[in-house]
């Protein structure tokens, strides 16, 4: 894939992640729909709806906004997290849904968070971890050659 297709499905996959976090945030604050029915299902006191749907929130503009690549290395982190929280915490309680479905549809952000994540372009990665070693090198020595004043 190159650059151009991997930018437009990192916002695809993105746009598409955020927008249904939103929603589901702002439904935990707002107690609407079935909400605090999985929430009581499992047994979790109903408060922390207000801070689930806060997290999701602020992990959402985290992740959208530009800058920030720390903030947004634990964003991610936090929806991974509180995605699969959910997933074990449904099948703990024996609260599997229809077809799974209170089980799947958190996996399913959680993928969504790693696809995003795994497609971020380079001006959205903390480090350099996952990049070639080779071309931190080149990087190093031209950002050296760049910032040298003549003496």
């Amino acid at each position: 894939m190159g650059a151009k297709g991997k930018r437009i499905a990192y916002w695809i996959v993105t746009s598409f992640f955020a927008v249904s976090m939103l929603l589901s945030g702002l439904g935990q604050l707002m107690k609407l729909g079935e909400n605090v029915e999985l929430i009581e299902n499992i047994g979790y006191p109903l408060y922390i709806m207000n801070i689930l749907g806060g997290w999701k929130i602020l992990a959402v503009i985290a992740i959208v906004l530009p800058g920030f690549p720390r903030l947004k290395e634990w964003a991610y982190a936090g929806v991974f997290f509180l995605m699969t929280g959910a997933a074990l915490s449904h099948a703990f309680a024996s609260d599997y849904g229809t077809s799974g479905f209170n089980i799947i549809l958190p996996l399913f952000y959680a993928a969504l968070n790693i696809a995003s994540w795994a497609l971020r372009p380079e001006s959205r990665v903390l480090g350099s971890l996952l990049r070639d070693p080779e071309k931190r090198a080149q990087e190093q020595r031209f950002n050296n050659t760049v910032t040298r004043t003549p003496k």
